[in-house]
């Protein structure tokens, strides 16, 4: 099986697709926001990432939350909580972290289904 990149530099590609499978990071574009602000911008970069792999939202398997504070979890919650269709809340972990850039204030790691023409 190939693997599909898509938009790759020499430091990271957007995303990357195998066996059915996009593995994607996204964080804000204006760290300057708050973290709920951060948090929407993600989801919205999110939803045209999952678009470009033929994938949706609801079709997220896994996401991987770094976030630099934990007094940002019930804002960061509850925005989650209102962007995922009802019963399709994924596997998650969140992890407490130093981003490379100190205005960042959370990334996230996502892992999706694609798919496919029996889906």
């Amino acid at each position: 099986m190939d693997i599909q990149r898509l938009n790759p530099t020499p430091r990271w590609s957007d995303a990357t697709v195998f066996n059915n499978m996009a593995h994607f990071v996204e964080i804000a574009n204006d760290t300057s926001a708050n973290i709920r602000e951060q948090v929407k911008q993600i989801f919205a970069q999110a939803e045209l990432t999952l678009s470009q792999v033929n994938s949706h939202k609801s079709r997220i398997l896994s996401a991987t939350i770094y976030v630099t504070d934990f007094s940002h979890m019930q804002q960061l919650n509850e925005e989650w909580e209102a962007w995922f269709p009802q019963g399709c809340a994924p596997s998650r972990a969140c992890v407490k972290v130093e981003l490379a850039d100190p205005s960042y204030l959370v990334e996230i790691s996502f892992v999706a289904a694609v798919i496919t023409a029996q889906d």
